[in-house]
């Protein structure tokens, strides 16, 4: 039995990068990544679009209950994206804000270096966005422009609040009110 407890000892005492925010973020880089490569980035982008939306509706309903309203207006909606990011440890910020749109800016994924290489795992922030923005606003168009997964240096996520007709012009994914 001495042995067992200094055995267990030595082990408490390593220096491991083994903690639990690292272990969830390395699990769904695991899972994103078992569905990209099973059932493609299209299937697993729209696996994660259904949890995505889900959690969006539930912060959205997280940040109505703590500011005591039932809709966000569009500065609210802003606001709010970015402190959900900022209190999951990403580093989003507002390079636009008009009636059409708005633009951020993210130098740092909250799923940190587990994001790269697994853009499916954006669906998540697509689904976030567009749940809380439609929701508050009517109707949202999420368009992923650039991202850290894909290798970019930040992301740029642009909220589209207005549909538009021009086929051309479209990108993204659309979410309206329930």
């Amino acid at each position: 039995m001495v042995q067992t407890s200094l055995l267990d000892d030595q082990i408490k005492s390593l220096e491991l990068p083994i903690e639990r925010d690292q272990f969830l973020r390395t699990i769904i880089r695991e899972l994103a990544g078992t569905l990209q490569d099973v059932v493609g980035i299209e299937e697993a982008a729209g696996f994660l679009n259904v949890v995505g939306y889900r959690t969006g509706q539930h912060v959205n309903q997280i940040y109505h209950h703590g500011l005591q309203v039932s809709n966000l207006s569009r500065e609210q909606v802003t606001a709010v994206l970015v402190d959900w990011k900022r209190r999951i440890q990403g580093d989003f910020y507002v390079i636009e804000e008009t009636d059409e749109k708005i633009v951020l800016g993210n130098r740092q994924c909250p799923f940190a270096e587990q994001v790269e290489g697994r853009e499916a795992m954006c669906v998540m922030t697509s689904n976030i966005f567009g749940a809380i923005a439609a929701d508050n606003l009517g109707y949202a168009r999420v368009e992923l422009k650039d991202t850290i997964a894909r290798g970019a240096k930040e992301c740029t996520v642009i909220i589209h609040l207005k549909p538009s007709d021009a086929s051309e012009e479209f990108a993204g994914q659309e979410y309206f009110k329930v």
